[in-house]
This record gives structure tokens, sequence and C-alpha cells, in this order.
């Protein structure tokens, strides 16, 4: 039988963004695989180098669209560690609480996500009508859903909104209810079950020798997160715990998400309790406005995304932009190399499959 190529996505409802993935079949089995990221307005990295480094904020969120306050976090951190700026510690609470918000929506993105190339459509209708609760947070705090340029260098943007906090509590109680109905409807479901088991397996050694973090690790048994590991923000005055599994496949994966969406529930409510009042950002760098110069230095900073570690290496010359920018994105390694290695042998429905439970994220490979 003579191989076939197929193209999946860009153009697909089982494809993950603005990316494809060129499949070379024998029947309904991939022989070969090569992914294409090239759909998105590429060079980010370099982008910011032509650009004010406050301009940059509304650049860098669309390096990861599901989840753009990480790129703001890491690339704020960094600049924070060139110029020894000291953030506010109000702002430090307010910036965890918008990254587990960011975590909670990118995890129930990725429910919806799975249940389209599964056929279970409920679980895409429930998980994207409870993510816009999140935006609604997203929206009252910083005017905008997606993209919200609220993390700045030096802290936030403004302080929260009266009763936000009130608000945001009651959303942490409604979506701690509702994650039974998620694992009762969704993770017990015999089609998931069927679909998942066995299916787009890696182990600790594949993923420590691709460089996969994240659940993607997690789920091999590895109990490695950013903010456990080398704690940043006030993570390390949290109590939470890290959900592993064993197994490896994507039924392994899809099951942890629930179980990190309670840590973050659990996360947050410590954060407004323990979030005290007071400033929310700082002066950092020289000049005035958008115009600031950054010291000469080298920063290189992280944090756990929903996909694993997310880092910013910024370099400055003492100039009004950046000298440098790298991203390391983390779904580079799986969205990459692991389509390249280890969709061949799997059937053509399970390439979907791969992409959800991994996380993979286009901008992150074609940055």
């Amino acid at each position: 039988m003579g191989e076939v190529k197929l193209f999946f996505g860009p153009n697909h409802p089982g494809m993950h963004g603005n990316f494809s993935v060129h499949m070379y079949v024998e029947g309904d089995i991939v022989v070969k695989a090569r992914p294409l990221p090239g759909f998105l307005h590429r060079g980010f990295e370099k982008l910011m180098e032509r650009r004010l480094w406050y301009q940059n904020l509304a650049l860098i969120p669309r390096i990861c669209v599901p989840e753009p306050d990480i790129n703001e976090a890491c690339y704020a951190m960094a600049i924070e560690k060139i110029a020894k700026v000291e953030v506010p510690e109000r702002a430090q609470w307010i910036r965890m609480i918008v990254l587990e918000l960011a975590r909670i929506a990118n995890h129930l993105w990725s429910f919806g996500g799975i249940g389209g190339p599964l056929g279970m459509y409920t679980s895409m209708f429930w998980s994207v009508a409870d993510r816009d609760k999140v935006l609604d947070i997203f929206e009252e705090l910083t005017g905008a859903r997606v993209y919200h340029m609220y993390i700045i260098p030096g802290g936030v943007r403004k302080d929260l909104p009266p009763k936000l906090e009130e608000k945001i509590m009651k959303l942490m109680d409604y979506l701690e209810q509702r994650m039974p109905e998620y694992e009762t409807f969704i993770l017990k479901n015999r089609i998931l079950h069927t679909r998942l088991k066995g299916i787009a397996k890696i182990d600790t050694e594949t993923c420590l020798k691709l460089g996969v973090t994240g659940i993607g690790l997690r789920a091999t048994g590895v109990p490695y997160d950013i903010r456990k590991i080398d704690p940043y923000l006030f993570y390390d005055k949290v109590e939470f715990e890290i959900p592993t599994a064993t197994e490896g496949d994507a039924l392994a994966r899809i099951s942890l998400k629930p179980k990190e969406i309670r840590q973050s529930i659990r996360i947050i409510r410590q954060a407004l309790e323990k979030m005290p009042s007071g400033p929310v950002n700082t002066k950092i760098g020289d000049g005035n406005g958008l115009r600031i110069r950054v010291p000469k230095g080298m920063a290189y900073a992280r944090v756990e995304s929903t996909r694993g570690e997310y880092g910013y290496l910024v370099v400055s010359n003492g100039g009004e932009t950046p000298y440098r920018v790298a991203v390391r994105g983390a779904s580079y390694p799986q969205g990459l190399y692991g389509v390249e290695h280890l969709l061949p042998g799997t059937r053509i429905d399970d390439v979907p499959i791969w992409l959800d439970t991994m996380g993979v994220c286009a901008p992150e490979i074609d940055r």
C-alpha cells in the first residue's frame, strides 16, 4: 500500500490554533508527520526588539492566546530582575490571582477542545460557558476578555475594582461545585475512556529527552512544577498540591485537569485572604511614560503554565527597547519534536487527541 499525504489543519474542527500537521498515511495509520506552525504573524521575538519596553505589552499576549497572562508575567519579572526593582506585595498577590484564573480558563478550554474530536459536544458547550465566567472577571478587572495587558513591569496596571474580590470568591465556589459534574459526565464517560486510554502515550524518559514539562511530564508520575521547585511571586506562602498520574496516556493527562483546577481554586482563595492593602505598582527604569530605559543586563524569568515551564530571556543594553528577547514556549517540545517522533504509528483520529491533551499552542512554536 502506498503512502497518501493528508493535511490536518489549520481549518479543521479538531485542530487547535493556526497550526497544521502534514501526515503521510497508509490506510488510517500515520507513518510520518511534519508540523507546520507558520500560519501566524511570525517573528514575535524580533518584533519586540523594535518596540519600546511598554509597547511590547500589547504584543506578547498573542504568543499564547488561551493563556496570555503568562507572557506578561515572564516579561515583567525578567525586566524587574534586570532593574533590581521590588514589586509591591499587593501586586504580587494580584498577579498570582490573575495567573491562576488564566490557568483555570485554559484547562476549561481544553475540555472543550477534546469534546470536538470525540463527538462529545456537551463538554464543549459546558466548558466554553464556564470559561466565559472567568473572562467576565478579566473584563471587569482589565477592560478586555482575552488580551489583558494588565501585568506590567513594576506591578500591575491598576488595583482591583470594588467588590471584585467577592465576585472572584463566588466564581470559585461555582467552579468547585461544577468539577464533580465534569468528572462524572466527561471523565467517567465510556466514549472518552475508549478513545483516550492507552492513546498518545509518552513515558518519563521521553519527556525528559524532549524537554516536555507540565501535565505531559506529571502524567508520567513526576511532580515537576515551577511553582514548587522554584517558587516565584508568593507561591511559597500558600498551600497546594501537585496532582500526578502514572499511565502517561491521553486519559491520564485530561484526568489531571480538574484536579489542577481544584488546586488553582485553593490558591486563589488563599491569595484573596492573605492579600494586604497598599500600592500595586512602582516606577521602573529611567524616563517617563512609555519611554523608559532599563539598565544594562540579562535575566531569565519562568512561570508554570498549563503546558509546563514557560520562560523569557530578556537582554537590555540600557536603551528604550529590548536588545534581545527569547521565549521558551512550554509546548515547543511536544508541538514540534513530539509530532515528528511520537505521532507515527498512531491513527489519523488520534492526532487531535495528542494536540489537545499535550496542550500544543502554535504561536509558542512559531514565535
